[in-house]
């Protein structure tokens, strides 16, 4: 209370003495103009010490997510429509690099991704996040030194890496995307082909009325984990010299993996081959469609505003695809789109994809640059806003039977006097 009263002292003196000229309350608003100014230029900043409401600040969040190629890092803050970033990072460190055969990871693919982490951490620090999530995928999940690694990072980087199981990471990831789900549609298949495993989820749209009241939702009416991802598929067949029959050997491959799933929808399938299936489309969130897509637009440097969000077609994928089998090793990685740290896991990821397609074929795909970190972050910020809606319902009940508590009071107090 001394804080306020003394910070308003000078204010209410001036007003209260009639002292202050014209210059003086101009120079006044001149001052708290460029106050202003800076407090906004560092709130949009995300200034260290950034803690929700105190000082008018915003509450940052961060997420995290470590895979078995990737480091990425956003922070973002809540916006009245979802949220808007802060800053970003990402970088390849290959963690699942050897995994599959060996069953651990390496110490040098650990200490690449310390040294990201490490960064990661940093920039969290110097944004003041008031809120964060870190998450590991499948190379910690498989590697028998995964928990080791977490304690590492723990004690090198002073993060705490959570490793989610395969049905975490589908949640996370169709809640990072399904913004871009067609509403329209009755179903959809969402798709994440990551650097260890693939992770597929059978949404179904949600009418909840005829009325348009509510808003169609998206629910998860089945899902798999694929022990196939971009590293894994690449190492096992080589990713830099791919022909046509090794192409096909991979297709066919993740395809014997999808048959269980497919024969869980087998209903859809006959009315797939019977030209009567309900309108559904694809939805890919990973690296391999968005390169896809980079490539069909020939793209002279990959620009996630572009592709985010636009449709392709099955045709649009076969073109890209044989254009990318066509090209040998160098040719891909000085592809502006693929570089040198995806060319030679590109073609893997293809094939997971014509796997997909070939088992779900739809005439419309739609690319997400967008997934795991995404659904993290919209998830605290819905846990948060669910929590203080809460603590303003108890307040409102509370204050409700204070006034009802009131008159009583005053009539029991009248009555003993």
């Amino acid at each position: 209370m001394a804080a306020a009263s003394g910070t308003a002292a000078p204010e209410n003196a001036a007003s209260e003495s009639g002292k202050t000229d014209g210059k003086s309350d101009t120079g006044n608003s001149e001052t708290k103009s460029r106050t202003a100014r800076r407090k906004r230029r560092r709130n949009r900043r995300g200034a260290p010490g950034t803690r929700g409401a105190a000082g008018g600040r915003e509450k940052l969040y961060a997420a995290l997510d470590l895979g078995t190629n990737n480091c990425r890092l956003l922070i973002a803050r809540r916006t009245s429509d979802g949220f808007k970033v802060v800053d970003a990072f990402s970088r390849i460190v290959r963690l699942g690099e050897g995994v599959a055969a060996n069953g651990c990871l390496s110490d040098q693919a650990m200490d690449r991704a310390v040294e990201a982490l490490r960064i990661c951490a940093e920039k969290m620090e110097r944004r003041g996040v008031g809120r964060a999530r870190a998450i590991a995928t499948a190379a910690c999940r498989a590697a028998d030194n995964g928990p080791d690694f977490i304690k590492r990072v723990k004690r090198e980087a002073g993060l705490s890496l959570e490793i989610v199981s395969t049905e975490d990471e589908a949640r996370l990831a169709l809640a990072g995307c399904a913004p871009l789900l067609d509403r329209d549609c009755e179903a959809a298949l969402v798709f994440d082909i990551g650097g260890g495993s693939t992770e597929l989820i059978w949404v179904e749209i949600e009418r909840p009325g005829d009325d348009g009241a509510e808003p169609a939702r998206p629910r998860i009416a089945d899902w798999i984990s694929l022990p196939h991802g971009v590293v894994t598929l690449a190492e096992k067949y080589g990713g830099e010299d791919v022909s046509e029959d090794i192409y096909r050997e991979m297709v066919e491959e993740v395809a014997g993996h999808l048959e269980p799933f497919a024969a869980r929808m087998a209903d859809w399938h006959e009315e797939a081959r019977n030209g009567a299936m309900p309108p559904f489309h694809l939805l890919g969130t990973s690296g391999t469609v968005t390169t896809i897509a980079g490539v069909m637009l020939d793209l002279k440097r990959y620009d996630r505003t572009v592709v985010d969000g636009i449709w392709l077609s099955p045709g649009d994928v076969h073109r890209v695809t044989r254009d990318l089998i066509a090209m040998d090793y160098d040719s891909r990685a000085g592809h502006p789109c693929v570089g040198e740290e995806r060319a030679d896991l590109v073609l893997a990821g293809c094939a997971i994809f014509e796997a997909i397609a070939e088992a779900w074929p739809s005439q419309r795909l739609r690319v997400a640059d967008r997934g795991l970190r995404e659904g993290i972050l919209l998830s605290m910020m819905d846990a948060d806003a669910s929590k203080a809606r809460r603590r303003r319902r108890r307040r409102r009940r509370k204050q409700k039977a204070n006034r009802q508590q009131g008159p009583a009071a005053n009539a029991t107090e009248a009555s003993s006097e």
